[in-house]
C-alpha cells in the first residue's frame, strides 16, 4: 500500500514538473506576435500570411503564435512604414511587399526595373542567387531577419478605354501607380499620366472616370474584380513584385534556434505554397502540381487568363516584338535607377540570369 501510494505521488510530482518545464520553456515569448500584412485576407497575399502563421503554430507545438493583422491595421494605412516599425520592434514581423520596402531598402528595386526580368525562371535566378542575397544582405543590415521569398507576382496593366499593345497606346492614359518613384519614371516614359492613389481612391476612380487603368498581378485582379471596372488586359510582366517574410532582428535572435529553425522552416513552406499560387495557369502545369501534389490544395482559379476572359474582358498577351518596343521605350531610365539601386546588385542580377 505504502509503494502505491509513493507511486502515486512520484507520477503527481514527475506531472507537475513536466509542466513547470513547460512554463518555463514559454516564458520568454509573447503571447502573441503580431504581423504587419498590407493586404486583406481573401489575395493571395493575405492568404500566404495566413498560411504562414498556421505553420508557425504547428511548427512550434504552439509556442508561438503569430497573428495577421491585414490592410496595414497597424500602421494606420501607411504600408511604406512597415521596414521601420518593424526594425525599431513596434511591430515583430511581416510579409511585406519589396515595393513597401524600397524606401529602406533600395536593392529591392532590381525587382522593379521596367521589362528587366520578364519571366519567372529570371525572377528564381535572382531571388535565389547573389541579388536575392544582396536583398536580404540589406534587411540584415536594417535590423530586420529575412525569413524566405513569397511572391505577389508580374504586374499586368488593366484599363476601361483601349487595348495596349504598344507604347503609344498608353499615351495620355491616367494609371494608378503605387507610391514608388520607379514606377511614376516608368509610366512617364510610356507617355501615360501616372497617379499615385491608394486603393481605395482608386475604386473611386475607375467609377468616376479619373483614372483609366492600373497594374497589378492577378492575385489582386481576380478578388477585387477589376472586370467591373475594365474591359482591357494586357499581360506584359514588366516588372515583378516578390514577397519576404522577415521578423525583428533583436527578437529573432532571442529565439532558441530550434524555435529559428522551425520559424524558417514555416517561412519556406508558406512562401512555396502562396507563390504556386500566385503562379497558378501562368507557367504551365507546374504550379498546379506543387498545389496538388504537395499542398493537397486546388484553388478557385485554375487559369486567370481564360477566368478574366470569361468575365468579358479583353486579355492581350505581348508578342516578343511588342515587348522590345516597351523595352526601348522605358531604357533612359535604368541610367537613374541602377545608380539607386546599386551598380553591384544589377551586375548580380545580369549574372544570376546569364547562369
Amino acid at each position: 500500500m505504502f509503494n502505491l501510494k509513493l507511486t502515486g505521488k512520484a507520477a503527481l510530482f514527475a506531472a507537475v514538473f513536466v509542466l513547470m518545464a513547460a512554463v518555463c520553456a514559454n516564458a520568454g515569448f509573447k503571447k502573441e506576435y503580431k504581423m504587419q500584412v498590407t493586404v486583406g485576407p481573401k489575395l493571395y497575399w493575405g492568404m500566404g500570411a495566413a498560411k504562414f502563421a498556421e505553420l508557425v503554430k504547428e511548427k512550434t507545438n504552439g509556442q508561438i503564435n503569430v497573428k495577421p493583422y491585414y490592410g496595414s491595421a497597424l500602421l494606420k494605412g501607411a504600408q511604406l512604414k512597415s521596414a521601420q516599425m518593424v526594425a525599431k520592434g513596434v511591430i515583430d514581423c511581416a510579409v511585406e511587399s519589396t515595393i513597401n520596402i524600397s524606401p529602406v531598402i533600395p536593392e529591392a528595386n532590381i525587382f522593379h526595373l521596367p521589362f528587366f526580368l520578364n519571366n519567372f525562371e529570371n525572377l528564381d535566378k535572382v531571388k535565389n542567387g547573389q541579388a536575392g542575397k544582396a536583398v536580404f544582405d540589406a534587411l540584415r543590415a536594417k535590423r530586420l531577419e529575412p525569413l524566405g521569398w513569397a511572391e505577389n507576382g508580374f504586374r499586368q496593366l488593366t484599363n476601361s478605354k483601349r487595348a495596349v499593345k504598344t507604347p503609344a497606346d498608353l499615351k495620355g492614359l491616367r494609371i494608378r501607380v503605387v507610391g514608388n518613384p520607379l514606377f511614376i519614371d516608368t509610366f512617364r516614359a510610356l507617355g501615360a499620366d501616372p497617379v499615385n492613389m491608394n486603393w481605395g481612391d482608386a475604386v473611386a476612380g475607375f467609377q468616376q472616370g479619373v483614372v483609366d487603368g492600373q497594374e497589378n498581378p492577378v492575385g489582386v485582379l481576380l478578388p477585387i474584380q477589376i472586370y467591373q471596372y475594365h474591359k482591357y488586359a494586357t499581360m506584359w510582366n514588366y516588372l515583378v513584385d516578390p514577397l519576404i517574410f522577415y521578423w525583428n532582428q533583436r527578437e529573432w535572435n532571442k529565439f532558441p534556434k530550434d524555435i529559428q529553425d522551425a520559424i524558417l522552416e514555416a517561412a519556406r513552406e508558406a512562401g512555396r505554397w502562396e507563390t504556386a499560387l500566385s503562379r497558378v495557369g501562368l507557367d504551365g502545369d507546374t504550379s498546379m502540381n506543387i498545389l496538388k501534389d504537395e499542398f493537397n490544395y486546388t484553388p478557385e482559379v485554375a487559369d486567370p487568363i481564360a477566368f478574366m476572359e470569361s468575365k468579358g474582358m479583353e486579355v492581350h498577351m505581348l508578342s516578343d516584338a511588342e515587348r522590345e518596343a516597351f523595352i526601348k521605350a522605358t531604357r533612359p531610365i535604368y541610367d537613374k535607377w541602377i545608380k539607386e539601386i546599386g551598380p553591384d546588385v544589377f551586375k548580380k542580377a545580369e549574372a544570376d540570369m546569364a547562369n
